[in-house]
């Protein structure tokens, strides 16, 4: 009965949740409005973020099927692949940690078709902020770029987990940010992808203190009017 209600009611009650909350929300145009950047690329790219700035991203992006989203193979995973199918999501599971190898081949797969994926820069446990390998790895064997995306709240609850969680309370404001393109030549060496992490880290976090200026702004604003 636990199984049943864990597997097939709780992610209904979550949908609805994350969905009222989400819809409560305020929008802002941050540097780039994410309409433009994704429907402008017609061809394959992978989005990335940090673990931390998920809850809005997962929200706002939902209903494309062209979206295909990683998702780690553990209890948890099983709860947010099946929220993640009700958003519309294309699901696929594995991690750095667990069927990397198959999980890898199945992305690489559809980057060459022409389509989307969704990676969290930081990977399902960290270290915080730091960029793993396997997305400049997957970006280099496909040929597709990375698109570095954020988010940020005005009025919003930081929890106290690995990533610094970012929940933003209902009725805020929130800012998305896209960065620029970050291309990788075509299979790069070591130190290749260790520039690449730099680059992408350095991007994903001017972004979020770009997100935070914004929120700093808004703020102003309201206690002005």
């Amino acid at each position: 009965m636990k199984k049943f209600l864990f597997n097939f009611i709780f992610p209904y009650l979550l949908y609805v949740l994350i969905f009222v909350w989400c819809w409560t929300i305020r929008e802002s145009r941050g540097k780039k409005k994410s309409e433009d950047c994704i429907q402008n690329n017609s061809g394959s790219y992978i989005l990335t973020l940090w673990h931390g700035r998920i809850f809005y991203l997962f929200y706002r992006l939902r209903r494309r099927s062209d979206f295909h989203l990683l998702i780690s193979p553990s209890v948890d995973g099983d709860l947010l692949a099946r929220l993640a199918k009700l958003m519309g999501y294309s699901v696929i599971r594995g991690s750095t940690f667990k069927k990397a190898v198959s999980s890898t081949r199945s992305l690489i797969k559809i980057l060459k078709r022409g389509e989307r994926i969704i990676i969290i820069a930081d990977g399902s446990r960290g270290p915080r902020l730091k960029v793993q390998s396997g997305c400049i790895q997957i970006a280099g064997i496909t040929n597709s770029p990375l698109i570095p995306m954020t988010y940020g709240a005005m009025r919003k609850i930081e929890l106290n987990t690995w990533d610094r969680f970012i929940l933003p309370l209902p009725f805020t404001y929130c800012t998305i940010n896209f960065g620029d393109q970050i291309s990788v030549p075509h299979r790069p060496d070591g130190e290749v992808i260790q520039k690449k992490q730099k680059e992408l880290e350095e991007s994903l976090n001017l972004l979020t203190e770009a997100s935070e200026s914004l929120e700093v702004s808004i703020n102003q604003l309201n206690q002005v009017f």
